[in-house]
């Protein structure tokens, strides 16, 4: 049996990104992100319907300042109590998970979603995938782009305006573009990272 785009999609295959499933189901996000970006925050109630309807996936305290941007919000898996400040976007194309107690500054972008190197495949117009994985306790500081496929280590600081192309170990201070570490996070130059 072949697979759907979707699942070629989840799986970090090249799928067809304009498939009617696909299509219909980053609709149904968008209409839930407007009553979100749009809703009124003196109604907790209505707020939080909208997000356990956008981000299913999301432990207790999701703390989200609108707006915020996602292709899906299924493809989300946050542990409790994370921040998202104000205008953060999330390509939920694959899977991102985010651990418990992690905060997000404002303009944090996190890209799933990638293209082929290779300009004839490209030009097919199919894309793929790779997932992300953020710890817990970590702080990614204001406009971070974190890129497909990196992966960021428990109690991470990731300081503002990085671009997080590689994997970032526990308890490290990391910042600069390309992101890399500065030091770890008990003082020490982390010169063996």
């Amino acid at each position: 049996m072949m697979k759907s785009e979707k699942e070629k999609m989840l799986a970090g295959e090249l799928y067809d990104a304009l498939d009617p499933q696909l299509s219909e189901e980053r609709v149904k996000t968008r209409l839930l992100i407007k009553e979100l970006n749009e809703g009124r925050e003196d109604e907790p109630e209505e707020r939080a319907r909208i997000l356990k309807e956008l981000i299913p996936h999301a432990g207790a305290g999701l703390w989200l300042q609108p707006p915020f941007y996602c292709d899906y919000g299924t493809n989300m898996y946050l542990g409790e109590r994370v921040f998202f400040n104000f205008n953060c976007v999330v390509l939920d194309v694959m899977k991102v998970t985010i651990g418990s107690r992690t905060l997000f500054g404002p303009n944090v972008q996190i890209y799933t979603a990638t293209h082929p190197l290779n300009h004839v495949e490209r030009a097919s117009g199919l894309e793929y995938a790779k997932p992300i994985s953020i710890g817990e306790d970590v702080w990614v500081g204001g406009s971070v782009v974190i890129c497909p496929g990196v992966s960021i280590g428990d109690r991470a600081v990731i300081g503002a305006g990085s671009v997080v192309t590689r994997d970032i170990p526990a308890d490290v201070f990391a910042a600069g573009n390309p992101c890399r570490v500065i030091r770890s996070l008990g003082g020490e130059i982390a010169e063996s990272l």
